[in-house]
């Protein structure tokens, strides 16, 4: 098993490759549907789906299926800037051939963690060496590579308070030390799923587990596709663009640097 690690790369979760199938499912459209709404070639949207990027491809599979042409453009151009906030730390946990992310949260003696990965031990494990224990143990939704570790916090060696397994509810709000945290409804990917805003930093936060992630989205299902863009839509448009985005998988990004470049988010 890989050792988890404290990490702040880069790299994006999904290439253009899956953010495509990822409006596929939404729209419940093959790709010979989709390249008939665009207008282009079968044999072009299939190479395109397979790896074959082309600029002008993507920009007209957007405007036919309602993302960000330019966004959707630049995509395999996009690297967020990389976040060494003194406040923050994400945990890559082991999840399969892949990972998946928890944040931990500090501001004096209060540690809160999100989301607890894919396995029982991995994140448990990952605090260990640095002897940061959570006081407050918190949940984005329900999907088991972000809950699987939630029981190694439950006894004494580190006896935090956890919600339990199950998101907040959205709209709840709540004080840990000098940190308020207000609960979003972020469902679709997973329902119920919450966003975590969190103030008392100069830069607000948001644990977005996997509504959100930089340059892309949670896949929906086709009932769930179009009220989670507006949900993520609604909340983003609402935030500071300096507000930062923590993510369940991938690298953390900005409103700003998202409302820019996320082929879901500019329209």
């Amino acid at each position: 098993m890989t050792a988890p690690v404290f990490d702040c790369s880069f790299m994006l979760e999904d290439d253009f490759t899956y953010v495509f199938r990822k409006v596929l499912r939404g729209l419940a459209l093959s790709p010979t549907e989709a390249a008939k709404r665009a207008g282009l070639p079968e044999s072009e949207v299939l190479a395109f789906s397979r790896g074959r990027f082309s600029a002008e491809t993507a920009r007209k599979l957007a405007s036919a299926l309602g993302l960000a042409p330019e966004a959707f453009a630049s995509h395999p151009d996009y690297e967020p800037a990389i976040r060494n906030e003194p406040f923050l730390s994400r945990l890559v946990l082991p999840f399969g051939d892949e990972h998946v992310n928890a944040w931990l949260v500090s501001s004096g003696n209060t540690h809160l963690l999100f989301d607890t990965g894919d396995d029982p031990h991995s994140c448990a494990d990952a605090l260990e060496k640095p002897g940061v224990g959570p006081t407050t143990v918190f949940i984005t939704h329900g999907h088991p590579d972000h809950t699987a570790g939630l029981p190694a916090f439950s006894g004494e060696k580190f006896g935090p308070e956890i919600p339990g397994a199950s998101p907040l509810h959205a709209g709840e709000t709540l004080q840990r030390g000098d940190l308020t945290i207000r609960t979003i409804d972020l469902s679709g990917h997973f329902n119920p799923s919450v966003g975590y805003l969190i103030e008392g930093f100069d830069k607000p936060l948001l644990v977005a587990g996997d509504a959100i992630f930089a340059g892309s989205i949670g896949g929906c299902d086709p009932d769930f596709y179009q009220p989670a863009l507006d949900r993520i839509r609604a909340a983003v448009t609402s935030l500071d663009p300096e507000t930062i985005i923590l993510p369940g998988h991938g690298p953390a990004t900005t409103v700003g640097e998202e409302m820019k470049r996320n082929p879901f988010f500019t329209w």
